[in-house]
């Protein structure tokens, strides 16, 4: 059965495969907005509702920005984000609930029943449900997470369905309880509730789940099982750790909550934010020093190569490409941008010695090229314009290219070749050349060998 759901996921994503996915959690979903709206009441689910989806687009748009570099499909991310929300969701409140009921009829003491499950079994149960999503990802879609950043991007948006769904049932008991007591707006209890969750502390449960995420983030990039292993469970170890911190703050005295808020949750979210730039920009460094070897082999223009590293600049060229070709223009750019930034990011794995076959290497190379080549026509010019407005070339440096002298027949240009698959065979070797392939991987033997890559020397 594994080998079996193993190769259906493992398969391209396609229409088909997300629909049934989006049923999937679609059942847990309804379950467990029907759970909350039958402890809130209607009005109460409603106000909750509406007050929890607030800081969702924000804390989506700041984990979208840091994996801008080499950006994932949003089908994938919008599919965690639902995890969180639905799936992990239901586990979470289920299995709390049953514990703490099991630990007050077994000690007879309700309130310690209560502090325990927030502090003890709380923290485990609910990033361990919202960890799955990563596993799944590790298990079954090992190219969508490529590094430490792409972990912190799906635990990101799994952790913000997950904080959405628990929001609209604290915000709706707070409402439904100010409406028992008929509280005014200001004193309510939903005010407070509202300001600590929201405003206060947002970036909560995105905060403990990053931690997961960066460890199957460094383990995708572990050479050995115990790296594989390990650091996910240690990410998961210390995410379940400061959530069971901050769940107990409130019980550590008067100004309990204000410590743990103030020197452990401030100093890590700043600690978080400043490696998520770093990544960004050691990511974008990657980028650009890769696609390099891929300009030099004809398949990039040399001024595309500095707008490909560059956000600003990608998004400028976006906007210039719908300009003058609409809607379907910009989408070409942007899927070029990915692509490029993905061939980057694979290239450069690669020649770090990530744990990837070879044939699977040269697989994923040549999809990549291929859907650069198609979209080369509309993004190229654009790119360029991109470099040259934002500044991004030295002032020697001519975007366009020189006319061929009087006498000099052009080489065939990549556009003129045939289709990867159906070469032409060499009337002086005897060997097979596929098209465009040829000018980014070298020909020969050379190839064949373990560890190999295109452009370069030969060392992993």
């Amino acid at each position: 059965m594994y080998r079996a759901l193993s190769g259906v996921l493992a398969r391209p994503s396609d229409p088909v495969r997300t629909r049934v996915l989006v049923v999937l959690l679609a059942a847990p979903g309804v379950a467990i907005l029907e759970l909350v709206r039958q402890q809130t009441g209607t009005a109460g689910f409603c106000v909750g509702l509406a007050l929890a989806v607030l800081p969702v687009p924000p804390l989506m748009a700041a984990f979208r920005w840091l994996g801008r570099a080499a950006p994932g499909p949003w089908r994938q991310l919008l599919l965690c984000c639902g995890w969180g929300a639905c799936a992990a969701a239901l586990i979470a409140i289920l299995a709390n609930s049953f514990a703490t009921q099991w630990i007050a009829a077994a000690t007879a003491d309700a309130s310690d029943a209560d502090q325990l499950g927030s502090v003890v079994i709380a923290p485990v149960v609910e990033e361990s449900a919202k960890a799955a999503a990563l596993l799944l990802v590790f298990v079954f879609r090992r190219r969508r997470l490529a590094g430490p950043a792409d972990g912190f991007v799906i635990a990101g948006f799994t952790a913000t369905g997950f904080a959405f769904t628990e929001n609209i049932l604290y915000l709706g008991n707070a409402f439904d309880e100010d409406v028992a007591d008929g509280t005014g707006v200001l004193d309510s209890v939903t005010a407070a509730t509202f300001f600590v969750r929201i405003v206060l502390s947002p970036f909560a449960h995105p905060l403990f789940t990053v931690l997961t995420g960066l460890g199957f983030g460094l383990a995708a990039l572990s050479r050995s099982r115990r790296g594989r292993i390990g650091l996910p469970l240690l990410g998961l170890a210390a995410a379940m750790g400061l959530h069971a911190l901050w769940n107990g703050s409130s019980r550590y005295g008067e100004y309990g909550f204000y410590a743990v808020y103030g020197c452990v949750m401030v100093p890590a979210f700043g600690l978080l934010l400043w490696l998520a730039v770093r990544i960004r920009q050691r990511r974008l460094r990657a980028v650009a020093a890769e696609l390099a070897v891929y300009a030099a082999a004809g398949w990039l223009g040399p001024a595309e190569v500095p707008a490909l590293a560059s956000i600003p600049a990608r998004s400028l060229a976006r906007s210039l490409a719908r300009r003058s070709g609409g809607r379907a223009a910009g989408r070409a750019v942007a899927l070029y941008e990915a692509d490029a930034a993905a061939l980057a990011l694979l290239r450069h794995l690669a020649r770090r010695g990530d744990p990837v076959r070879e044939r699977d290497f040269v697989r994923h190379e040549r999809e990549l090229l291929r859907g650069l080549w198609l979209r080369r026509a509309t993004a190229g010019p654009a790119l360029s314009r991109a470099a040259v407005m934002e500044e991004l070339l030295p002032p020697w440096f001519d975007p366009v290219p020189a006319p061929a002298r009087p006498g000099v027949v052009p080489s065939p240009r990549p556009a003129q070749a045939r289709a990867p698959g159906s070469g032409t065979a060499d009337s002086r070797t005897g060997s097979r050349r596929s098209g465009p392939w040829q000018s980014a991987m070298p020909a020969g033997p050379s190839w064949s060998r373990p560890g190999v890559l295109p452009g370069g020397d030969g060392r992993r």
